[in-house]
């Protein structure tokens, strides 16, 4: 096993984005390390991934004879935020493509679009809080599915919410209670513009 598969297997079970610097960590190996036996597709070695387990919580022993991990290359968007709180404006479109194991995606499937953004605010929390990735998959026209999370574009403003909708209105929810209800109804529904569908939460560590 190489350390960017190690990377990609330690996210998908923990559920948290681990870059190269936390890798080093475990290891106690410096991040430039790391990033120069990614380069020359260095092998893992036992006492490594023994030490992997140790410093994330994770069971990856016998990871070396598992299936292999499938991977997508997701387009990130480093600089869009979708706000879980009272809106943010994209300023800019800039991305790149990462390696995101596919275990972790509610329903992948390859006929799909996915791409990564980032969350801003609280107002999704406990589910969603401010720094989250956010894997979408983009809307194909289908009918929203009541109470599933969903990113929109309302004003020129995006929004990571729950969505329901009910005859000619959408009705807007927060996790967190601390956030009133919120409908569009009448015209307004046109305005708002479906994105897609949240079918990951990338958590960050402390």
């Amino acid at each position: 096993m190489k350390l960017d598969e190690l990377i990609l297997i330690i996210s998908s079970r923990t559920g948290t984005a681990v870059n190269q610097s936390m890798l080093a960590e475990s290891l106690g190996i410096t991040r430039q390390t790391v990033s120069n036996r990614i380069k020359n597709e260095s092998e893992v070695t036992v006492s490594e991934l023994k030490r992997a387990e140790e410093f994330f919580g994770v069971k990856l022993f016998n990871t070396m004879t598992d299936a292999p991990c499938e991977i997508a290359y997701i387009d990130y968007y480093s600089d869009v935020f979708a706000s879980c709180g009272g809106g943010s404006i994209v300023f800019s479109t800039e991305k790149s493509k990462l390696p995101i194991a596919v275990s972790m995606i509610s329903g992948y499937s390859k006929n799909k679009l996915y791409s990564m953004i980032n969350a801003s605010g609280n107002s999704m929390s406990p589910t969603i809080d401010n720094g989250d990735k956010l894997i979408v998959e983009h809307w194909n026209g289908s009918q929203i599915q009541d109470n599933k999370i969903y990113v929109f574009c309302y004003n020129n403003e995006f929004f990571v919410k729950r969505l329901s909708k009910n005859f000619d209105e959408i009705i807007i929810k927060s996790d967190n209670p601390e956030y009133r209800v919120r409908t569009v109804s009448g015209k307004a529904v046109m305005d708002l513009i479906l994105i897609g569908k949240i079918v990951a939460t990338i958590k960050q560590l402390d």
